[in-house]
Parts: structure tokens; sequence; C-alpha cells
């Protein structure tokens, strides 16, 4: 069997796991790691915690480096995505990311879809737990139901594209964004903060509370002497529809679910990845995948399993 060979993009706590559930399938071979020059710097003087699975890999800046890539998992900030992805497809490697910036997905998958098909590739968007499982769910629970509400309740638990977007406020030294579930599919924002020395507190709430991330929700900031102490990862979302099948009324569905945030994010863009390599080049989203193209195994006894 030829394995699918997978580079990770990006060598965050994301990263880390991504090629945690890599090594684990056994379809898939780690091609290596493509980080940041600076990035590249800081793994060249390791701290205590140094990852020992990088050990036996290539770290690179550039993954026309590497061997043989079959798929780049895109391990970085939303807003990164689309250079990256782009950058990936022009060099010939399958992509998948977790972009999770609702609102700019329709956008992002029309223009990387442009780009895959010129260059024969395919690029899979969006493919984490919302946007992505929850996206798939959202789906279903619609065609059980045409017509009715679906409320998406995430939390309570830690951000991580919120998280993301917060560090990157100037200013910022530090980060940590949790989601407050209030009902309704209506959320709070609270967001601790660790500032850079001589940073102006009511500027960093300021361009916090106007970023796209939280202009819509009520955010709190709240300012704290230092992050490692309040970091937790877990988070969970509850979504809940009550709609009508035909004509018949009174049909509620509740799907629900508790997470290590970014542990939950890298199974899925690595199942992904298994599934770029079966599709017609072009960009996709989980909602027109079928789910057996995620699964390593046979078919039928996928079959007899699940149905």
């Amino acid at each position: 069997m030829n394995k699918i060979r997978v580079a990770i993009v990006g060598y965050g706590h994301v990263g880390e796991c991504a090629l945690q559930s890599i090594v684990d399938a056994p379809d898939m071979e780690a091609a290596g790691v493509v980080m940041r020059a600076a990035s590249l710097h800081k793994l060249a003087h390791p701290g205590p915690l140094q990852p020992c699975l990088l050990e036996t890999l290539p770290v690179v800046d550039d993954v026309k480096k590497l061997d043989s890539v079959d798929v780049a998992v895109l391990c970085c900030p939303s807003r990164s995505v689309q250079q990256l992805a782009t950058e990936m497809l022009e060099a010939g490697v399958h992509t998948v990311d977790s972009f999770d910036i609702h609102s700019e997905i329709l956008t992002l998958r029309r223009e990387l879809g442009e780009v895959a098909r010129r260059a024969g590739k395919v690029a899979i968007v969006s493919a984490g737990w919302d946007p992505g499982i929850d996206s798939v769910v959202r789906a279903w629970f619609q065609a059980m139901a045409p017509k009715g509400i679906t409320y998406t309740n995430f939390g309570p638990g830690m951000s991580l594209g919120h998280t993301v977007a917060v560090k990157a406020i100037a200013g910022v030294k530090d980060a940590l964004s949790m989601t407050v579930p209030t009902g309704m599919g209506v959320h709070r924002r609270m967001v601790y903060v660790e500032l850079e020395d001589g940073a102006s507190f009511p500027d960093v709430e300021k361009r916090i509370k106007e970023d796209a991330y939280f202009v819509k929700d009520p955010t709190m900031v709240i300012q704290v002497p230092c992050i490692h102490d309040l970091l937790e990862v877990g988070h969970g979302v509850r979504l809940e529809r009550t709609g009508v099948s035909g004509a018949t009324h009174n049909q509620s569905f509740c799907f629900e679910m508790r997470i290590n945030n970014p542990a939950l994010t890298a199974q899925i863009m690595v199942s992904a990845a298994r599934a770029a390599v079966q599709q017609k080049p072009g960009c996709y989203t989980m909602i027109e995948l079928p789910v057996i193209d995620f699964l390593h195994g046979d078919v039928e006894s996928f079959v007899q399993k699940f149905v």
C-alpha cells in the first residue's frame, strides 16, 4: 500500500496533535514539517518541552524541500490560510485547512477553487469541528426537518480561532479567548490578555472588540499577569433543531460534544487529507464530500459496521 505522505504546515498545539494523528494512521506517513524562518530559529534552540516526534522528521521553511508530499495540512491562523494554500496548491500539493471565519468561507472556496483547478489539485477548506463536523450535522438536521430553526451553542471553552486573532493584535503578549453560551445560539466572549510592556490596555481592548471575530458578540476583555496560569483547551458544542418533517411538527434533534479543541481539529484535518486524494481537482467543504472518503478501510466493512 502506498501511504499518503502528509506535510504539516505550522507546529503549534494543532500541528503537534496533527503529527500524532498522522503517526497513528496506518495509511499515512509524515513527510515533514514546514515552518516560518522565525519559528525554525526557535526550533534550533529548543526548550525543555521540545516535542520528541520532530526528532526524526525534516523541518523546513518551504514545502518544495520535502520529498513527495501528497497533502499539506495547514495548522495556521485562518487569516494565513489563503496565501499558504495558494502556495501549496501551486507547488503541486493538495491542501486541507480549518479556516473558521464563517462569513468568508464561500469567498475562500471560490478563490481557492480556481487555484486548485489550474494546478490540478484539491483543497478542502474549513475542515475542523465548526465549521466542519458541525456543518455536516446542521445540513443533516435540515434534511431531516426542512422547516425549522437550528441553534448552535458553543462552549464553554477555549476558541482557537478567536485566541489566535487576539494574539495577532499589537500590544498583546499572550491571550486566551473563552466562549460562553447564553442560549439559543447567542454567545459571550471572555477574552483574557497578557500585555507587552508599555502596551495600553484601553487601546488593546478597543481593537479586540472591533475585530471581525468579536464584533457580533458581547465581549469582555480582562487583563491578567500570566495567560499560562489560565490555559485550558477544552471546548464543546450543542446543536439543537426543532422543525417539521413533511407535515409533521415537533421534530426535535440534538447533537453534543465535549472535546479537546486542538486534538479534534487536528484529527479532522488529517482524516480530510485522506479524502483530498480521492476528489477531482477543485475546492470543497465537508458538506460536499461523502463521509466514507474520510475513513481508512474497506467500504463493504463500513457498510456492514455502520448501516
